[in-house]
């Protein structure tokens, strides 16, 4: 799992925190992540939307791709398809995908990188493997993020970053033992590059065998791990916490996460988790596919304006690809 490394002992570390003075943070909830295919057939593990998607809220739905080794053939992608009403954001940590869309942004995503798609009004968009990856197999492990916009910023015109792997703001936790990458929003004042029309904080971190990180967290934010490999506990109950599960804190202005000794292989270097928390929206939310607004009538006017093709054109050399519109039953979910 390369993603980002860096030596610990020689980066900026967070502040520690006091433990009178401090709330923490309790587990409200442990949900194991749902398997399924999405695009042209690839698995993805997904611990949300589930029954409560106010528990989420900015967030909508976070899809944990790999990590898997593919054999030579086997890597697949999804097929050109619509957007409209929110972002996504996909963060590549081994292997490599290619991305396009109707608006000219795109590009290779690879270790480390992510690619920020703001949909706003709405566009069309592809997701593939590339070739050498298809050809020979291999590594690949990522995930998608979906963030919602306000209904004051679901029409804005579509926006595309292309956050580097050396664009993250690299942190040590207190103790120097443990590597916090922010690739949006801020940790203890060091800001991620990511640029978000709703306030967020996105981190990756690889909490070192048998350490405690713990994180000062904004009070208004909700708060959310998920865990990309190895085993570890959350909360000051210590609630355990493994690959594919997602811990869903309640109120308070700190978390504190504790990785285990023994990790297995894929956590050789630590453990390995997400750390995500927003500033819930609290409006209504209609969806449907790849659209999520604010109401069914702008549902209905959603895929109305996607068959009238007034989600831009897809790119004349792609068009041998097929696209959501060969499907009109049923729009694809990514």
């Amino acid at each position: 799992m390369p993603a980002v490394t860096a030596d610990t002992l020689a980066l900026p570390r967070i502040a520690a925190l006091p433990e009178t003075g401090t709330t923490w943070r309790p587990v409200a909830r442990v949900v194991t992540a749902h398997r399924q295919l999405e695009g042209e057939g690839f698995v993805v593990r997904r611990p949300f939307p589930g029954a409560d998607l106010a528990l989420a809220d900015p967030f909508l739905l976070l899809d944990h791709m790999g990590a898997v080794e593919y054999a030579p053939g086997e890597a697949k992608g999804t097929p050109w398809h619509p957007h409209r009403g929110f972002e996504t954001v996909t963060y590549m940590i081994d292997g490599a995908f290619e991305h396009q869309d109707t608006t000219g942004g795109g590009g290779l995503i690879t270790d480390g990188a992510t690619q920020w798609m703001t949909a706003g009004a709405g566009l069309q968009h592809i997701e593939t493997p590339p070739e050498q990856l298809v050809v020979r197999g291999g590594l690949f492990h990522g995930v998608q993020l979906w963030v919602n916009l306000p209904a004051a910023q679901k029409w804005v015109p579509p926006r595309y970053q292309d956050i580097e792997a050396h664009d993250v703001a690299l942190l040590a936790s207190d103790d120097g033992a443990s590597l916090i990458r922010v690739i949006a929003g801020e940790l203890d004042w060091h800001a991620g590059p990511g640029v978000t029309y709703t306030p967020i904080t996105y981190l990756h971190a690889t909490v070192a065998p048998g350490s405690r990180l713990r994180l000062r967290w904004p009070p208004a934010f909700n708060a959310l791990v998920y865990v990309l490999a190895g085993r570890g506990h959350a909360g000051v109950e210590d609630r355990p916490l493994d690959e594919g599960q997602l811990a869903v804190f309640g109120a308070g202005d700190a978390i504190v996460l504790r990785a285990t000794v023994a990790q297995p292989l894929a956590a050789r270097r630590g453990w390995e988790v997400l750390v995500l928390g927003g500033l819930p929206i609290r409006e209504q939310v209609a969806r449907y596919g790849p659209f999520v607004m604010n109401t069914r009538e702008e549902i209905i006017q959603a895929v109305q304006d996607f068959q009238a093709g007034r989600m831009g054109t897809v790119p004349v050399a792609r068009m041998p690809h097929r696209t959501s519109a060969d499907e009109p039953a049923q729009p694809p979910d990514r």
